[in-house]
């Protein structure tokens, strides 16, 4: 029996850490799988989707282009064009080119050269680096290149990414080992959980891996960022539930089997009800129609996933094996008191029960003031070149393109329509800013249509116009008309992003009501917790208008940013009511609702706020990638998190527990 009660978390131990050795190696490979391309995000119904297939019919293949731009202060010369034309024909015998490169074409003002150059639709990262080289090289002095265009930006996006696997990681990783030897003042322990979340990660790299190179989910940059930061910090919020409770039954008993078996089975419920929410809210974004979407939730959810089966299988067979020395120096002996019921979180406890009804109208308001804002809050969508946090090759380049060349050369709006209409189509295509419209060919009884935008294809202007577009050339009769095109697919992108938001949010909300009335065995209590995440949502969303716009200095926001916030708040933010509620409920059963729900939070006080505390911190590391959205979310969430651990969760609902009193728990028999 000795021996069993050992050999069984040993071998547990052995597997994991098996499973972590063969997958650990496939979180750096969830690169090549993959996509940063725009349209590859958008679904198949989508206007720009459509036009993206048909013109294939055209080109024969799918191309990005690629274009170079070369400018000189007081106008380019005869070696600067010798220069391009040279570098043109090296770059025309280049892998992953798709078609001859266009000519050499000078600007009106002679201040600057274009080429474009178009590029296999494949990830075109190497074709375009391959081509910065060569145009680094022999370059006129006084002479600057650029390489821009959609292929530059997917490239820089690719480079952006790239610090995922290592950087993110690494600083993810640091930020949990400081905390938890902050709170645990033990070098071993923090040593186990990040091992436990460490090898959470390698399964859930293997199983998105596999997922994405079958094409059974689709992944971006963003996806495998958040995924690395969810699994992280969930793993680490589940260890420290599990932890807190080891220690305070290794007070209780010297056993510690018996302890470690007890503390399993006190928090195996909540951490269920806790990924299971997650999981499920993660799951409700395969409602959305935008592809990015559709992997994210998968993904995040394998991530979910894995994190709660390391932390209730192979975390508690460590604990099993390393016992008290896992608290090493400060190990808990049995019969030593419990220091729940003292400092900060006794006090909190004690001004709780003074005086509930005011704890939690003032905490209301407070959160209601930060909601007021939340109408400053720009989230109608912004150009592809403020993506960027930093100077970028392809983002500079834009520029300089946009002050010589019409701002769409290049990457014009595609227009597809029955080809007996193309004169009126084409016509009805010059719209405001529309510089120029041509016939680029015929197939199929179709016609392609490209018109040149004033502004950069990225921006809001050409967005507006292309909306434009579609209104004049949709009224042309019998012309079936369709209308694609990079600027396209960012408009569709946006406005397929606002349908999500109005669909998706409705459906976790009810999911969570759901998970947290099962758990519970209550109605009131769900309806309530769920109503303070909600508002707690409004308090960030609220503040990080006001972060955003007037400290940071951001030009905006993406439409999914808003949607990712609520579904990660909402699901993680109820993470911290479960575990306070079901410990409140626990205790209920004996002491009753008012002196449970006072136990309750002096005993989950410190694990719950420490457990905040590293999932903001973990989010925190998105803010490493110089991406906006990434950026955006890290403060958002990691805000959030905060407000929930440390408002919500500590003072309005233990106090709204109070003041409502047993009623709470209806229709259970608690509250009777």
């Amino acid at each position: 029996m000795r021996t069993v009660r050992w050999l069984i978390p040993a071998l547990l131990m052995i597997g994991w850490l098996v499973i972590g050795g063969f997958g650990g190696p496939y979180s750096g490979k969830l690169s090549g799988v993959s996509e940063n391309d725009e349209s590859s995000f958008l679904p198949a119904s989508a206007e720009a989707t459509e036009v993206q297939e048909l013109a294939k019919r055209f080109t024969g293949s799918e191309a990005i282009p690629a274009i170079v731009i070369a400018e000189r202060q007081g106008g380019t010369n005869e070696a600067d064009q010798r220069f391009l034309t040279e570098r043109r024909g090296e770059i025309a015998g280049m892998a992953g080119v798709a078609s001859e490169p266009s000519p050499v074409l000078p600007s009106e003002d002679r201040a600057a050269l274009q080429l474009v150059v178009p590029l296999d639709g494949a990830e075109p990262k190497e074709t375009v680096e391959a081509m910065r080289e060569a145009l680094a090289t022999g370059v006129p002095g006084g002479l600057s290149v650029y390489v821009t265009g959609p292929a530059g930006q997917v490239a820089d996006l690719s480079e952006a990414f790239g610090g995922i696997d290592g950087l993110l990681l690494l600083v993810a990783g640091a930020v949990v080992a400081l905390i938890l030897v902050v709170v645990y003042r033990s070098p071993l322990l923090p040593l186990a959980v990040l091992l436990s979340a460490v090898s959470a990660l390698g399964l859930a790299s293997l199983v998105v891996y596999l997922l994405a190179d079958a094409g059974a989910l689709a992944l971006n940059g963003q996806s495998q960022g958040i995924l690395f930061i969810l699994v992280f910090g969930a793993a680490t919020d589940y260890a420290l539930l599990l932890v807190s409770r080891f220690r305070e039954e290794l007070r209780e008993t010297e056993d510690k089997y018996v302890a470690i078996r007890k503390a399993w089975r006190g928090t195996i419920e909540p951490i269920l009800a806790s990924a299971g929410t997650v999981i499920l809210g993660l799951l409700c974004l395969l409602f959305s129609d935008l592809n990015s979407n559709k992997g994210l939730g998968p993904v995040a959810a394998i991530g979910i996933g894995a994190a709660l089966l390391a932390s209730t299988t192979f975390l508690p067979a460590m604990l099993a094996v390393l016992g008290r020395g896992a608290f090493w120096p400060f190990r808990p002996m049995a019969g030593s008191p419990h220091p729940e019921s003292s400092g900060i979180w006794g006090r909190i406890s004690r001004l709780v029960g003074r005086a509930p009804r005011a704890v939690w109208m003032v905490t209301a308001l407070v959160l209601l003031v930060g909601a007021a804002f939340l109408p400053q809050l720009k989230a109608d969508g912004t150009s592809q070149s403020d993506v960027f946090l930093t100077q970028v090759d392809s983002v500079t380049g834009g520029e300089v393109l946009a002050r010589h060349f019409p701002g769409g050369s290049g990457s014009p709006a595609l227009v597809v329509a029955n080809a007996d209409t193309a004169d009126a189509v084409a016509e009805a295509a010059r719209v405001p800013g529309v510089s120029s419209v041509n016939e680029a060919g015929t197939a199929e009884g179709l016609v392609l249509i490209e018109a040149v935008l004033d502004a950069p294809a990225d921006s809001e202007q050409a967005v507006s116009t292309v909306r434009d577009i579609r209104e004049a050339v949709h009224e042309v009769p019998d012309a079936e008309a369709l209308v694609g095109g990079r600027t396209a697919v960012l408009l569709d992108t946006q406005e397929t992003s606002k349908r999500d938001r109005a669909v998706i949010i409705p459906i976790v909300l009810v999911v969570v009501f759901a998970v947290l009335a099962l758990l519970l065995r209550s109605l009131l209590a769900p309806l309530l917790l769920v109503a303070t995440v909600v508002l707690s949502f409004a308090a960030t969303m609220g503040v990080s208008a006001l972060v955003f716009n007037h400290l940071l200095g951001f030009p905006g926001a993406d439409p999914v940013v808003p949607l990712f916030g609520f579904v990660f708040l909402v699901a993680l933010g109820i993470d911290y009511n479960i575990f306070l509620m079901t410990r409140v409920r626990e205790e209920a059963k004996t002491l009753g609702t008012r002196e449970g729900t006072l136990r309750g939070l002096s005993i989950t006080g410190g694990v719950i706020t420490s457990a905040g505390v590293v999932l903001a911190a973990t989010f925190s590391a998105l803010a490493v990638l110089p991406i906006l959205f990434l950026a955006q979310l890290a403060f958002i969430v990691a805000f959030g998190v905060l407000l929930d651990t440390l408002i919500v969760r500590s003072l309005l609902v233990p106090a709204l527990t109070v003041d409502i009193g047993k009623r709470v728990w209806w229709p259970s028999r608690l509250s009777r």
